[in-house]
């Protein structure tokens, strides 16, 4: 069988709908491809514990645990609300076309395609997870990421598990977190790959899946979200243990090089994440010109409408700003370029909470009780 090799991330999906089919060689070829990474290993012959947040992160991730198949009830009808949300663009002719069904199908398939970006994302991370074994010199933090990468992996099976059940296929990754996730398991630094996902892209998740959480009227879904959610808050807190550690022992040409790159990802995301070319796929099935809604968009989008929105504490790109302002990664120099759309001294007011963590506390409740009642079984069995 031959293996296709890649240095740009995958993109294509193929629909093998007949799970009873076997996947022959060329279908295998077609859903395989390969990238290479450019890590060298490490070795660390000393086991002492080196950072006691760390090991309890990590310990907690052993007891605290759950499983896709059997905690989640995946039988649950799917809820459908026939709420049509209001859109930016309402007015966009060829949108106000569309009668209140196409509208209502229209925002399936946008959701559809926000959950398989959060599938593309999570896939992302269990890759870097996984490099980070590789060269995280502690071997504490060795420890946790190998943890994390299996919950990545559970996430993974978590997301593919509800999309395939809901909509039957995934969408294709987005240009803009295709090629972010591509540099960030691709780097050989390790503050893009703790800054890029540990504090970016989990702080941007946090954000998006509480906004689910808190909308959402399928129950499988919120409880999903609620699982996961309880999993990156670890995740997200490991970053900031690290960004603790490692940022203030940097020199400043060091600070200012992870500064000025989270600086300029927090611009790509911000500017391109809810482009609707990333959706280009969907609009087409609806017959939307994204470069037309694009312009809409621009014509009413102002950087003052997006700094109104940046004053709900659920924004996910104020989130964004709060985790690297508290993450010490914004500083003098870049400040009063965030300040643009945030207000650094109400996030100075607001304490350490993140957006996200009271559900994440509700889930660490819930799988205290999963857990107990599972090691009461097991000694009962005995």
């Amino acid at each position: 069988m031959k293996i296709q090799y890649t240095t740009e991330t995958p993109r294509k999906i193929r629909d093998y709908s007949e799970v009873e089919v076997k996947l022959g060689p060329n279908e295998v070829e077609d859903i395989a491809e390969i990238f290479s990474t450019p890590l060298s290993g490490t070795y660390n012959w000393d086991y002492t514990i080196q950072d006691n947040r760390i090991a309890k992160l990590y310990e907690l991730g052993k007891k605290l645990n759950w499983n896709v198949s059997l905690d989640i009830d995946w039988d649950r009808p799917l809820v459908v609300s026939d709420e049509i949300p209001a859109v930016f663009w309402d007015e966009y002719p060829p949108y106000k076309q569309l009668n209140d069904d196409e509208k209502r199908e229209f925002f399936r398939h946008r959701g559809a395609s926000q959950l398989s970006q959060f599938l593309h994302g999570e896939q992302g991370a269990l890759n870097l997870s996984a490099s980070l074994c590789h060269i995280l010199k502690d071997q504490g933090a060795q420890e946790y990421a190998a943890n994390q990468a299996r919950e990545e992996a559970r996430h993974v099976t978590g997301f593919a598990k509800y999309i395939n059940s809901r909509w039957g296929k995934p969408l294709p990754v987005g240009q803009t977190l295709g090629d972010l996730l591509s540099e960030l398991v691709n780097a050989p630094e390790v503050y893009k790959k703790i800054v890029g996902m540990q504090i970016l892209v989990e702080g941007l998740a946090m954000g998006a899946f509480a906004t689910i959480y808190q909308h959402s009227y399928d129950p499988v879904l919120v409880k999903l979200m609620q699982l996961v959610m309880t999993d990156e808050a670890f995740h997200h807190k490991f970053g900031k243990i690290w960004a603790d550690k490692t940022i203030p022992k940097l020199d400043e040409n060091e600070q200012n090089i992870i500064e000025d790159w989270a600086a300029n990802c927090f611009q790509i995301l911000l500017f391109n994440l809810v482009n609707p070319e990333q959706k280009k796929i969907i609009y087409d099935q609806f017959g939307l010109d994204w470069k037309q809604v694009l312009d809409e968009l621009h014509d009413i989008i102002t950087d003052d409408d997006r700094r109104e929105r940046m004053r709900e504490s659920t924004d996910i790109f104020r989130v964004l700003v709060k985790t690297l302002f508290k993450a010490g990664i914004i500083t003098d120099r870049t400040k009063d370029f965030y300040s643009v759309y945030v207000d650094l001294d109400e996030l100075k007011e607001e304490g350490d909470r993140m957006v996200g963590d009271d559900i994440a506390d509700e889930g660490l409740e819930f799988l205290k009780e999963i857990n107990f009642r599972d090691m009461r079984r097991n000694i009962a069995a005995e």
